[in-house]
């Protein structure tokens, strides 16, 4: 392997490893709380998910506009401007907290709209209770998430993992003390599996910023000076960039969500099946978004140092390692489904046959579907590296509810595919977001060295 390929791939590895353990990490908090909800009993657990699936929406959005800083952060640092990497850094933090603010206000007033949609009032009670303390999460979240994307941009990603494993392991110790009653502590049920995740994320913000401050690595980047009048400019570059990143999380969200909607339509067996096989594909997942975000940094930095071969290396590289990962996870998935089953159920219960048998199925299709999702979502952080966010959301879009959505609900109900057309529908439209997401990148790539060559061009002649 070339010095120079070997040398890159090295690079946006050491980046992307503690990202991805983060990504775990955030995972398992999640898990966490679901386990944690179980534990209060059935109706607990039904309307606790349905607070929860609301929260998680909500705030992978705003982590999606939040997303931008790391970006913006990367290129000004690649071309060596610390000034403006702080100066987007705390645009990035006003932003997050104005979020914050109006998201918690939505979370706490959603009630009277579930009961519009036809909500079980139980699942709706419950639900108000997670959501009670749940939303003041949302400015550490926020903030931390700013933070990590700055600490990101300049090559630093390893005290991201460090502090989100320490808080994935505070979430279960604290959740269980408040579920159990530890040490005389209330039990606060629902609401203090949602306290724990505000004390936790704010616990993990102010982590983040305190080893910021601390460590001599972030000298050169004040970002306490100025934070009480950040820049009008570096705010709208923030949301520019932002808006259509967090425009496309809520749409790929969403097909998830209109996929187990049909899940539900097609009955309790199938909506058993799909949330086990998809559990499963989601922690595998977190390989690529990890890589995703990396690359996103990697590209950055190169395109402010004025790299363009390297830009379009980096961008190939992450790809192409990205889908080698994901070809491991689909044999496994393809080769011992059973045994990933059998991570969630006893195969001997005789009442959950019919979920596991079908749940195999599906795990044979995400061998498919688990590739192109990984490779649509590398890509589409190699061009939003380049600063181009809108280019992802319109293809997106039409990727996701162009085509997604409607073979999705084709094949299993027109042409009676059941379950298993949910995830083939699935499995097309991201094929034709990795597919589409991939030419974009090159295509912008071509553009730019044919554009840097002819400034070359008349540089030179103009000399």
């Amino acid at each position: 392997m070339p010095y120079a390929i070997r040398h890159e791939l090295w690079s946006l590895l050491r980046l992307a490893g503690p990202l991805i353990a983060a990504q775990i990490a955030n995972v398992l908090m999640t898990f966490t709380d679901t386990l944690m909800m179980g534990k209060l009993g059935p109706q607990a657990l039904a309307g606790g998910a349905l607070g929860s699936t609301i929260y998680t929406f909500t705030s992978v959005v705003c982590m999606g506009v939040m997303a931008a800083v790391g970006t913006l952060a990367a290129v000004r640092h690649g071309a060596g401007d610390a000034a403006e990497v702080s100066r987007l850094t705390q645009a990035g933090l006003w932003v997050g907290w104005v979020l914050s603010l109006l998201a918690a206000l939505m979370l706490w007033n959603i009630a009277p709209l579930l009961r519009v949609f036809g909500q079980a009032p139980d699942n709706v009670e419950s639900a108000r209770q997670f959501l009670l303390f749940v939303p003041l999460a949302l400015p550490g979240f926020l903030s931390f998430m700013v933070l990590r994307g700055f600490t990101s941009a300049i090559g630093r990603t390893g005290p991201v993992m460090a502090i989100a494993a320490g808080g994935a392991l505070t979430n279960y110790l604290l959740n269980d003390a408040l579920i159990e009653g530890w040490f005389g502590l209330p039990r606060l049920g629902l609401a203090g599996i949602g306290l724990t995740t505000a004390l936790v994320s704010n616990c993990m913000a102010v982590m983040m910023a305190w080893h910021v401050r601390r460590h001599r690595a972030y000298a050169p980047y004040s970002l306490r000076k100025g934070l009480a009048r950040p820049q009008h400019r570096a705010i709208k570059d923030v949301l520019r960039l932002g808006l259509p990143i967090g425009g496309t999380y809520a749409v790929e969200s969403a097909l998830f969500a209109f996929a187990s909607l049909c899940m539900g339509a097609l009955g309790n067996t199938q909506m058993a099946a799909h949330q086990i096989a998809l559990q499963s594909v989601i922690v595998a997942f977190m390989v690529p978004v990890g890589l995703s975000y990396a690359l996103s940094m990697r590209i950055g930095q190169h395109l402010g140092g004025g790299r363009l071969l390297e830009v379009r290396r980096a961008g190939r590289l992450g790809i192409g390692f990205g889908a080698l990962c994901m070809l491991g996870f689909a044999t496994l998935f393809w080769l011992a489904p059973g045994w990933v089953v059998g991570l969630y159920l006893e195969d001997g219960d005789p009442a959950y046959q019919g979920v596991i048998a079908l749940a195999i199925k599906l795990l044979a299709i995400a061998a498919v579907f688990e590739l192109f999702d990984g490779i649509q979502s590398i890509a589409m952080g190699a061009i939003r590296g380049l600063g181009d966010a809108r280019t992802t959301f319109l293809m997106g879009l039409f990727c996701y509810w162009g085509v997604g959505a409607p073979a999705t609900w084709l094949l299993a109900f027109h042409y009676g595919w059941g379950a298993q057309g949910v995830w083939w529908g699935l499995a097309i439209g991201l094929a034709v977001a990795a597919i589409g997401m991939t030419l974009a990148f090159e295509y912008k790539c071509a553009g730019m060295l044919v554009t840097s060559r002819q400034r070359g061009s008349a540089l030179a002649q103009a000399l």
